[in-house]
């Protein structure tokens, strides 16, 4: 270690080599310097003797004109608070340039405590100035693009919530400002993306890789409309990786995924029907066998070919035979449910997927109405056209367990179609042709049925909550053929329904309903309404208030002792048909009754303009208002509104003691269901009534 003579030579060493200048002035309107050290030629270009005592120059002529007025009301504060002073300020250096420094320093007070000069240090901090001066520069350069950028800047919190976003970002999202942005979110999983856990999914990459590149989500806009977004993201964690922010990139890629849609739409669908074409068919096919798998159910397909296609194209010209295929593409569409797909194959060949499929009923349901739908006339050009089809069928699993098998099946039933005379489908599958078979003998057995008076009556009672007497009954059709077990109607009223049958069997209902209930009050004393049920098609005959006035007239029975019950679906196709016929019924006298209230076309517009007398609730509500109170409001708002129209109400399907007390409780008007009695034979109800009179 070096070791001074005395503490001047120490004094004097460490002044010599300090870089800056100490120096002390008077506080007077030069700075006058009364002392400065060696420092100030290399910090001012000027000797110390220059400075003296303003020799040559003033330190207030050195500072910056510009920052003068700044560095002595600096020092003026700092003095006034009896503080010590620091300010940065620009002087002139000697060599002509301009140069920042660092001052520090402290006043001198005279015996009277007034600030008579200046003592301190000042450093030449030119360097430092130009890195911070290069640093705002790239700050300024950044925050530029960070606000400027097309792209959206984003910084989030792990959990969701946003803590820095750019302008482009608020625009994207449909914000007003980053403000905006920022203050409207305070979960982004829930209030972003339009999929469910995708933030979740955005987040595990990130924890997994650290950044994520091209995460594609539909996200929400503020106006709640939707947009495809592209997300760039990285993890920023500090010094103990922890994880301190996500922060990344968004970029607006709908238009990009509009025009993907659209191409894959275009690969997937004809150009001519907008019906799914041959590439989407085998993804479809094998989608509905995954589902029928899954559900342990059916699917179908049917191949069908338009029979009069090829002469029509041949002879009237392309145009013709376009406009032909899109007009049958709406019609199969049209014809088949929504849950179903029809596909155009090509030329004038279209695959049917239906799926869903518990009772291979609903097939031969599905193939007639495709059958109608194409055979219906149609115009071209002024000339009229009539075109039909020719359709085959196979069934997932029954016919095959892969795409290919269910088409070349399918396919070959087709064929089957034309060679038996076109108009037609075929079932390639055994068993239903098995039940085709028992279809059309089921059909062939109800007619002759009609003919040897094989239908009979069951009578289930209904009673009136305020008596507990038998109030009426429902007579109920059954099939009873000779030497057989009873045939319920679920198995013949749909055959009955479809094939017309249904017109001369519901007239038959009514006249034998008459004849018992006028038969009733001979024998008993007692007059008990009979209801009856009355078909959709039966109801929309254009006589059918005549043959119920010449019953009535050949039964001599009052007709305020018959009673129709109409389902609310009759109304769909013609209400103001359907009201008109009400009140034809009405003027007759008969009493009227909407049945299975509350699940058909729930008109309740049209109810005030309905003549009916009774409102009869449909028993899925009645069965389940233990386990489903919402079933209990439901009950009662029609009962409500039944008595606010003076109509009365009744229930059916009671079969517990809580449904009777429950029902009872909110005024219902009668009943009826096992609860009290099921459904009885002619004779045991004849029976039930004499034994409740007498009792």
């Amino acid at each position: 270690m070096v070791a001074f003579k005395n503490d001047k030579h120490m004094h004097d060493a460490l002044m010599h080599n300090l870089e800056g200048m100490l120096y002390c002035c008077l506080y007077d309107k030069d700075w006058t310097m009364v002392f400065v050290s060696n420092g100030c030629k290399e910090l001012t270009g000027y000797a110390p003797d220059d400075l003296l005592h303003n020799k040559y120059i003033s330190y207030e002529v050195m500072t910056f004109e510009e920052d003068r007025e700044m560095v002595r009301e600096t020092i003026k504060n700092a003095l006034a608070e009896g503080n010590r002073y620091e300010v940065e300020y620009r002087i002139n250096h000697a060599d002509g340039n301009v140069i920042w420094v660092l001052e520090r320093g402290n006043p001198i007070y005279n015996d009277a405590g007034a600030v008579i000069a200046l003592e301190g240090y000042i450093q030449n901090i030119a360097k430092r100035k130009d890195i911070e001066q290069s640093l705002l520069a790239a700050e300024l350069k950044y925050r530029s693009i960070f606000e400027n950028t097309l792209e959206g800047i984003f910084q989030t919190t792990a959990d969701g919530n946003y803590l820095i976003v750019n302008q482009s970002l608020a625009r994207m999202y449909g914000y007003s400002s980053p403000q905006d942005l920022i203050h409207a979110f305070n979960n982004i999983q829930e209030q972003l993306y339009v999929k469910p856990g995708r933030r979740e999914e955005f987040v595990q990459l990130l924890k997994e890789n650290d950044s994520v590149e091209k995460f594609e989500s539909l996200v929400y806009r503020k106006d709640k409309s939707t947009i495809w977004i592209s997300e760039n993201a990285r993890v920023v964690n500090d010094e103990s990786g922890n994880i301190l922010y996500y922060e990344g990139t968004v970029e607006d890629i709908t238009d990009r995924k509009s025009y993907e849609e659209k191409l894959e739409y275009q690969a997937m669908h004809d150009s001519l029907t907008g019906l799914p074409n041959r590439n989407m068919l085998n993804d479809r096919l094998q989608l509905c066998i995954n589902f029928a798998n899954r559900y342990k159910n059916k699917m179908a397909v049917a191949f069908l070919d338009l029979d009069q296609f090829k002469l029509i194209n041949d002879s009237m010209g392309h145009e013709v035979g376009d406009q032909l295929l899109v007009i049958m593409a709406k019609r199969l569409s049209s014809a088949v449910r929504e849950i179903d797909t029809v596909v155009r194959l090509g030329g004038d060949e279209f695959v049917i997927l239906l799926t869903n499929i518990d009772d291979t009923n609903d097939i031969f349901l599905s193939m007639n109405r495709v059958l109608e739908a194409v055979a219906v006339p149609l115009t071209i050009n002024n000339l009229d056209y009539l075109v039909t089809c020719s359709i085959g069928v196979s069934i997932y699993p029954d016919d095959g367990l892969d795409a290919n098998v269910l088409l070349r099946n399918a396919d070959t039933a087709m064929y089957k179609a034309k060679k038996a005379g076109r108009n037609n489908f075929q079932i390639y599958t055994h068993a239903l042709n098995a039940a085709l078979t028992e279809r059309v003998t089921l059909e062939y057995n109800l007619r002759q049925a009609i003919e040897l008076e094989e239908f009979i009556l069951h009578y289930q009672p209904k009673v009136d909550f305020t008596t507990g007497k038998v109030c009426g009954a429902e007579a109920l059709i059954r099939w009873q053929p000779a030497g057989q077990d009873l045939i319920s109607p679920l198995k013949f009223i749909t055959i009955a329904e479809e094939t017309g049958l249904i017109e001369t069997i519901g007239e038959w209902v009514i006249a034998t309903a008459c004849y018992k209930a006028k038969a009733l009050q001979q024998k008993t004393g007692q007059y008990v309404p009979i209801a009856v049920n009355v078909s959709p098609r039966q109801f929309r005959q254009s006589n059918l208030a005549n043959t119920i006035k010449k019953i009535l007239a050949v039964t001599q029975l009052d007709p305020s002792y018959l009673e129709l019950e109409i389902t609310e679906n009759t109304l769909i196709d013609d209400s103001s048909k359907f009201i008109e016929t009400l009140h034809s019924l009405k003027k007759i006298g008969v009493k009227l009754a909407i049945d299975d209230f509350g699940t058909g076309y729930s008109s309740l517009a049209y109810l005030k303009d309905f003549p009916i007398d009774r409102l009869k609730i449909d028993k899925v509500f009645v069965s389940s208002i233990e386990e489903d109170p919402k079933n209990k409001a439901i009950l009662k708002a029609i009962v409500v509104l039944g008595q606010s129209l003076g109509i009365e109400v009744i229930a059916e399907g009671v079969e517990t003691q809580y449904q009777y007390d429950y029902l009872k409780s909110i005024g219902c008007d009668q009943l009826q269901g096992y609860y009290y009695s099921k459904p009885l034979p002619e004779q045991q109800f004849e029976k039930f009534l004499l034994n409740q009179i007498n009792s």
